[in-house]
């Protein structure tokens, strides 16, 4: 029986990916994406049905290929972003590392998580789940991978393949790579 993904299994699989090879417990998992447990073991348990992990020897281990072309091909049909108003937040999309050295924001208010202690405003871009933006606050790497994600859910095409680039290419500086 195959289980439907959840937005949260996303950030729960881009925190897993940065782990390498020593997956902490799901406690502390459940700590750094700032979700319960249950959320974390449930999220791990839709990734295995999906195919976007996979037991190796006791251990939960991404499967690169099934990842990318998830995060490029189907992430934003599945998750499609949602803008709202004008928020104080955190930049994500073009406007956030590493594709803001790249993409001019120009006059148009750039895309946050909204985040009442984020330093930017701008037009709301809802995060995958509701506690990405604390979760990415000591953590640049998960930041950088969801807000290229973001790029991919939102971006007009030369953003996509910009934030499809660097995700693949951040995915596989990663240490794993399983066929």
């Amino acid at each position: 029986m195959s289980l439907a993904l959840k937005p949260q299994d996303v950030v729960v699989l881009i925190k897993l990916f940065g782990y390498r090879n020593e997956r902490p417990p799901y406690s502390a998992i459940a700590e750094d994406v700032k979700m319960s447990q249950s959320e974390v073991l449930n999220a791990v348990r839709r990734l295995r049905s999906s195919r976007l992990l996979q037991s190796v020897e006791s251990k939960d281990v991404p499967v690169l290929d099934a990842i990318e072309e998830f995060l490029i091909h189907g992430v934003k049909y599945a998750f499609p972003a949602k803008h709202g108003s004008i928020v104080r937040g955190i930049p994500t999309s073009y406007a956030a590392e590493p594709l803001s050295k790249i993409i001019l924001a120009g006059n148009e208010p750039i895309p946050v998580w909204p985040y009442p202690k984020g330093r930017n405003r701008g037009l709301s871009l809802l995060p995958l789940y509701k506690t990405v933006p604390e979760a990415v606050q000591n953590d640049p790497v998960l930041y950088e991978r969801l807000a290229l994600i973001d790029a991919i859910r939102s971006g007009l095409t030369r953003e996509r393949k910009l934030a499809e680039d660097a995700l693949i290419k951040s995915l596989r500086n990663n240490g794993y790579y399983e066929h």
